[in-house]
């Protein structure tokens, strides 16, 4: 797969790194930790400036962040309701919970948006919550650009600084990426295992 996002890079300069960045939000597997250190090499050889790099990358992920929200939005609560009333084990939800989610959301919605940008695996999830919520467009927009932003810039410019040794990027971040999903997964195998609904 590095193979494969160093060919788009190399040859479609900004609009590979954008549609990388689209598919890596799209689809987590793709790893930003690779695109954006390596956008950040390609920066440093002169073929890309830095800073069109890093907004490239930013309008990439922009784009999928904003794809998740709307559809989010589109099953909103009703829809969702539906869902945990008929697969609340597999789900391993109660509505009261979704109601408790709701309360803390509309209370922390900026924060956790912008924040959530920034940790692995997570970053690619944060939008999902903000559609279902109804978190208003603009602040949506807003938040999650400055934390997208962030994000790629300091990828990029970890990139633009070690040079040839881009990769070592991704050795200090992918253990943490697959720590987070290993936490996830196995908090979801346990709710599973123990989960029973409420009288």
């Amino acid at each position: 797969m590095a193979d494969w996002i160093t060919e788009w890079v190399q040859q479609s300069g900004y609009l590979g790194i954008a549609l990388m960045m689209l598919l890596e939000t799209v689809f987590p597997p793709v790893p930003s930790e690779v695109i954006m250190p390596l956008a950040g090499l390609e920066a440093q050889r002169g073929s890309v400036t830095l800073w069109g790099a890093i907004l490239a990358g930013t309008a990439g992920a922009m784009a999928g962040n904003f794809l998740w929200y709307m559809l989010a939005r589109a099953v909103g609560l009703e829809r969702l309701r539906w869902l945990v009333d008929h697969f609340g084990r597999l789900l391993t939800l109660e509505w009261r919970e979704v109601e408790r989610g709701d309360r803390f959301f509309d209370k922390y919605n900026r924060w956790f948006v912008c924040f959530g940008r920034l940790i692995p695996t997570i970053r690619s999830l944060i939008s999902i919550p903000a559609g279902l919520f109804g978190m208003r467009t603009l602040p949506f927009l807003f938040w999650s650009s400055l934390g997208t932003l962030s994000w790629t810039t300091a990828l990029a410019m970890a990139g633009y600084h070690l040079g040839e040794s881009y990769d070592r990027v991704g050795g200090w971040l992918n253990p943490v990426s697959n720590v987070i999903l290993g936490l996830l997964v196995a908090g979801y195998l346990y709710r599973v295992v123990t989960w029973k609904p409420s009288k």
